[in-house]
């Protein structure tokens, strides 16, 4: 893969996943406002699909590398750490009381302030996700990752306009706000791939860090949610859904024929 398609295929995807969470808001508006069962639900999904990806996909692809680089399996752990970590500090800083009171001027209530920005936050990695995975030159693991992003942003735009709905705001600020959401997707995507493609060695740790900062969601953030909303069962068969969902949109791409 060129300079030139590495920038059209992230700049492309990156677009597609972020416009994929305003379709979040399509179901809420025929569902009722207060549905804690499709909540729970929805982010339980998400988190199998993201562990599917960051696992079977990120990880995995980075220690295959490590037939051209020494170390690889080693430099992917530490990513996970790194990713982790990062995910952690972002979290802890955007959530400081001055940025809250700046956006609460702005019109958003606390709960939607809270939600907007979890969900902001969470969606850089995921654009790094996006970015390093073209940047392995292998077009099926990125359209993989772009995949698992992009769909996994459809329940999570239903995640988030759930509670704004119920606020009273309109189904297509509710897209909107989703939409917006994910803008760091496209914009980390480009310049993530560019760097992991220009400086091949760090490739392992791109990989391993996307991967650790998606898990760290999960763990913190989507399977407390879905275990609050919706409890045990409901948490684990939709964890499991979007694991074995994810396993199948891969499969089934291996299976075209020219990847």
């Amino acid at each position: 893969m060129n300079k030139t398609d590495l920038i059209f295929w992230t700049s492309l995807t990156g677009v597609i996943s972020a416009l994929a969470t305003g379709l979040g808001a399509i179901p809420v508006h025929f569902v009722k406002n207060n549905s804690h069962t499709l909540r729970a639900f929805s982010s339980a999904v998400a988190a199998g699909m993201m562990i599917s990806a960051s696992v079977f996909s990120l990880v995995n692809e980075g220690i295959a590398l490590q037939d051209k680089i020494p170390f690889a399996a080693y430099t992917v752990m530490l990513g996970l750490m790194l990713g982790a970590w990062f995910f952690r500090f972002t979290e802890k800083n955007f959530d400081h009381p001055n940025v809250t009171k700046h956006y609460l001027k702005h019109g958003f209530s606390k709960k939607g302030f809270l939600i907007f920005a979890a969900m902001f936050i969470h969606s850089i990695p995921e654009g790094i996700a996006i970015g390093v995975a073209f940047a392995t030159g292998n077009l099926e693991f990125g359209l993989v990752m772009a995949i698992a992003i992009s769909v996994h942003n459809i329940p999570e735009g239903i995640a988030i306009s759930l509670p704004l709905k119920s606020e009273g705001v309109s189904t297509r600020r509710c897209a909107w706000i989703s939409i917006v959401t994910s803008i760091p997707q496209p914009v980390m995507a480009v310049p993530s791939a560019l760097l992991a493609w220009f400086f091949e060695p760090i490739l392992p740790v791109g990989l391993g860090f996307a991967g650790g900062a998606m898990i760290y969601l999960v763990v913190s953030e989507l399977i407390p949610d879905a275990l609050e909303e919706g409890g045990k069962s409901l948490t684990a068969w939709g964890t499991m859904v979007g694991l074995t969902g994810m396993l199948l949109i891969t499969t089934l791409l291996n299976d075209i024929p020219g990847f």
